[in-house]
């Protein structure tokens, strides 16, 4: 669908007022853009007088009578053969000119009746993060909220919209109106307060408390498709009438009078250069300048400039200022990023400010508006001194023109340019993530209809974690590096919401994932990750297994082939006899964990791992050992399943998609399923356990690293000779899993709880989130004896508490009255 196109009706605009062009009969030395008419030309256009002008009065007959002068005496006649010929000529040639000049102006005139007309653009493609929603008393840190703040483009100190002042803990934010798939989100002034990483307090800016509140998503990327221009559409009825006024009064200050050309400035300007010996000044109307940019090259010669007069004139005579204007504020050249050309005033603002046209303040439309003439030459970036004499001369030519007092143009020069650092066209601010968006999004929209017809898509990035997740890896690697013979080491980071499945960060390295997507493409052995499902599919057995029964963890020889064995061994080459399911999870055990997968079926380990990630690997018995490679992404996806309780929750990049005016054109994903109520119970004793994993296992280095107060569940990955490390750990609402190693696929000499548990642990420090609790309906704690999987007393020596399927614990009872005798009668005798 192209998307631009206002047709030739007039609609209300601003103007340049005061001084000599104000309007006739109103206050003048103001700016006033609702006193401003518009000029309207239809396709036979009447005579109009100039604006202000009573036309009766143009045409009446002036009221002294014109002065006779006296005949003159006739001449005789003289011969006439010669001069008749040449006037017979020169009618004749003035004939042919006039002749050609009608049916080229009658060519053109249809040409751009065509082109002009229907005039529109391809828009590109907007992505944008989920936007923040707040409620009291949900996890928020000062940290996690400014970079929301800032990944949106929020001024601190500015004013209006996008705009946020602190205070302490407090925080006092003007939020921005945008679209979001439930509907329109109007702009809100909101009062935060945070204390102890939560949000204490909520409300509008009078004190009226307030459930919950959604901050405007910031944009992360843009999908050009095969036209690599930066364009944002803007009607002009929602243009700021400062910038109207402002390109007037610098670029065409005749525009509401001329009929595309302006004699007046053209020997303006003739008789400057002429004087000065070289080209200052231009006699360009807005109109002609529009052509230059639609239709004609910019070389200066005589043939291009007839032509362009030709077009403008044209142009005029067929359609209103309004069109006009707006043509030339959604066409004009305001920068270069990359490849990536920027088009229109609306762009222009994203670009150089970062942030919506409609939030500019005057110095910064002054700089926009100056910028047209070179966006190159006066690039803020870099030629600050040449873009503030630019933009000072603006707001010198806007006091000149009584659109703005002096007072207040000389306070408007003190002010800073206001340009950000970087682009705020957001190309592609985290290409990881953007991967895997871009392929869902071809899995449910053809590409044909996702390019050029700007779209906004939301998506399910969070700035904070995904910051967080950025600098958790930059701070972490380098001293991982230390520790791995000197080598250089690379990561991936997937964090995702475990209710829903959302991606809310994914960082493919240390890079950021550009060129090669470690998240995605990254395809290494995951080693004892894939443990915690073997134990899964034995505990959805609960009249078999639980966590309390016992396995053998002893040698043992597996035949793989008529002609090839396999023997495991555990990690610290002994054997450790009979234990529990849980002490066999936890501790990582290999012999024990090879003996309940052959056991429970390696064909049924498969089978899960094809319908959790879509993809059946081989069922080879070293696959109960992780003997297989998967990315970081596909490990995330597997790990879902457990930390959402039994669900199963395809990761998704994507929340829905909406059409140029903010209608809905692609939903989220449908809801997953509810768990099956095995499912949910397994998954639920495995979370438990896993939580035992963190606090006595091997991923309890989380403890020493403080993070023992989130009761996080976690499991460690390492696959031979320490090449990759892993961690795969998640909290009530936030899973994420690390991959550390190297692209040569040499050895780290790093396990998983000496490698990827850092990067996890550095993460979760800064990351806003909440302690788990497990849900135990539908199960029952039983303390069991620790060396049989018997019912046995709480002060039993040795005895441990376990969860257990409701109607499925241990009956038979084991008490320890002799233990307790002793005990009595040690109490006595002391």
């Amino acid at each position: 669908m192209a998307v631009g196109s206002v047709g030739g009706t007039k609609l209300p605009w601003g103007s340049i007022r005061g001084s000599r062009y104000a309007e006739e009969g109103s206050p003048g030395g103001l700016f006033d853009p609702l006193h401003w008419r518009i000029i309207a030309r239809s396709r036979h256009p009447s005579p109009v007088a100039p604006y202000g002008q009573d036309l009766v009065a143009a045409q009446r007959p002036s009221a002294r009578p014109a002065r006779r002068s006296a005949p003159r005496p006739r001449e005789p006649d003289a011969p006439s053969f010669g001069a008749g010929a040449l006037r017979a000529a020169a009618w004749f040639t003035a004939g042919l000119v006039a002749g050609f000049l009608g049916l080229y102006f009658w060519g053109v005139d249809r040409w751009l009746q065509h082109e002009f007309g229907r005039l529109s653009w391809r828009e590109p493609t907007r992505v944008y993060a989920r936007p923040l929603r707040l409620r009291p008393d949900m996890p928020l840190s000062e940290a996690a909220l400014r970079a929301e703040l800032e990944a949106s483009g929020y001024r601190e100190g500015g004013e209006g919209p996008g705009s946020f002042v602190q205070d302490g803990a407090r925080f006092r934010i003007l939020t921005r109106a945008f679209h979001d798939l439930d509907g329109p989100q109007p702009e809100r002034r909101l009062s935060l307060e945070l204390g102890q990483g939560r949000l204490r307090a909520l409300a509008t800016a009078d004190g009226r408390p307030l459930e919950q509140a959604r901050l405007d998503p910031a944009r992360i990327a843009t999908l050009y498709g095969d036209e690599r221009v930066e364009r944002r559409l803007v009607r002009l009825e929602d243009v700021p009438p400062l910038l109207v006024a402002a390109l007037q009064a610098v670029e065409d200050r005749s525009f509401k009078h001329h009929a595309g050309i302006d004699l007046r400035a053209i020997l303006r300007a003739l008789f400057s250069n002429l004087r000065a010996g070289e080209v200052r000044e231009g006699a360009s109307t807005l109109t002609q300048q529009l052509v230059r940019n639609l239709y004609l090259s910019r070389e200066q010669t005589l043939a291009r400039k007839l032509r362009e007069a030709a077009y403008a004139l044209c142009i005029e005579a067929r359609f209103d200022k309004a069109r006009i204007l707006e043509v030339y504020l959604n066409q004009v050249y305001l920068g270069q990023q990359g490849s990536q050309a920027v088009h229109g005033v609306g762009a222009g603002a994203e670009f150089w400010f970062g942030r919506e046209l409609a939030d500019l303040e005057p110095q910064e439309i002054a700089l926009l508006v100056g910028l047209i003439r070179g966006p190159s030459f006066y690039d803020p970036r870099r030629h600050p001194e040449r873009a503030r004499a630019r933009r000072d001369r603006v707001l010198e030519q806007l006091a000149e023109t009584g659109v703005l007092a002096p007072a207040q143009v000389e306070a408007l020069k003190r002010r800073p340019l206001g340009v950000s650092p970087d682009s705020g066209l957001r190309l592609n601010r985290y290409p990881a993530f953007i991967e895997i968006l871009q392929q869902q999004l071809a899995d449910r929209m053809p590409a044909r209809e996702l390019h050029g017809r700007g779209l906004i898509v939301h998506s399910t990035l969070a700035p904070s974690t995904q910051r967080a997740a950025e600098t958790a890896l930059a701070m972490t690697l380098p001293e991982l590096e230390r520790g791995a013979r000197g080598m250089a080491l690379d990561a991936a980071v997937v964090v995702t919401d475990t209710a829903s499945g959302a991606l809310r960060a994914v960082v493919g390295g240390r890079d950021g994932g550009v060129g090669f997507n470690r998240a995605l493409a990254a395809r290494r052995p995951v080693g004892s990750l894939l443990k915690p499902f073997v134990y899964l599919l034995a505990l959805a057995q609960p009249s078999r297994y639980s966590l309390a029964s016992r396995i053998e963890d002893a040698p043992l020889t597996v035949r793989v082939s008529p002609t090839q064995v396999w023997s495991p061994e555990n990690s610290d080459r002994k054997s450790h006899g009979w234990v529990s399911l849980h002490e066999a999870l936890i501790r990582s055990y290999n012999q024990a964990t090879v003996r309940l997968g052959m056991e429970v079926g390696v064909e049924r380990l498969a089978h899960l791992l094809e319908l959790l990630g879509g993809e059946r690997p081989s069922a080879h018995p070293a696959l109960l050992l992780g003997a297989v490679d998967l990315s970081p992404l596909q490990v995330a996806q597997l790990y879902q399943f457990i930390a959402a309780g039994g669900r199963v929750l395809p990761l998704v990049a994507v929340r829905g998609v909406l059409d140029a005016k903010g209608r809905p054109i692609l939903g989220a994903p449908a809801a997953a399923p509810a768990a099956h109520e095995e499912d949910a119970l397994a998954a639920r004793l495995l979370t438990w356990a896993l939580q035992d994993a963190v606090r006595h296992g091997t991923a309890r280095r989380l403890q020493r690293e403080g993070l023992g107060w989130l009761q996080p569940a976690g499991k460690t990955g390492t696959s031979n000779e320490g090449r990759d490390s892993w961690f795969a750990g998640w909290t009530q609402d936030q899973l994420a899993v690390v991959w550390v190693g190297n692209d040569a696929n040499r050895p780290t000499g790093l396990w998983g709880s000496t490698g990827a548990l850092r990067v996890w642990a550095a993460l979760f420090r800064a990351l806003p989130t909440e302690p788990l609790r497990v849900d135990e309906s539908g199960l029952v704690r039983v303390h069991v004896a620790a060396d049989e999987e018997v019912r046995t007393d709480p002060e039993c020596e040795g005895a441990v508490e376990m969860l257990f399927v409701e109607g499925f614990s241990p009956t038979r009872h084991r008490g320890c009255t002799l233990a307790r005798l002793r005990a009595w009668f040690r109490g006595r005798l002391q």
